[in-house]
């Protein structure tokens, strides 16, 4: 029997060398595969995360790279991620980040 979890895709999700609050959810959009319109804004990322059922894993790298002006976008994007880890589990999911840097 197949196990549902080791056929979702891992998401890599690089921020390295990023300049721009325009290119950080850029990024996150090319990522994830996120339609055009995508907001770039931290609703539009929760809401089209919660719908991406086939990810299983992002592996986050290059945030030691970005300037300090950027660690609120890093500590957001930890806690949508987070908060997409308690809302996967509650669907009987598993979802889960790394960041490799």
């Amino acid at each position: 029997m197949e196990n549902k979890n080791e056929s979702k895709k891992i998401i890599r999700l690089d921020f390295t060398g990023c300049k721009t609050w325009w290119d950080y959810h850029e990024r996150i959009r090319l990522a994830f595969d996120f339609p055009e319109w995508y907001g770039k804004n931290w609703d539009a990322f929760w809401d089209l995360l919660r719908t991406c059922y086939d990810v299983g894993k992002v592996e986050i790298t290059g945030e030691h790279t970005l300037k300090k002006e950027f660690n609120e976008y890093i500590k957001m994007t930890h806690e949508i991620l987070d908060d997409n880890i308690i809302h996967q589990s509650e669907l009987g999911e598993k979802f889960e980040y790394e960041v490799i840097d």
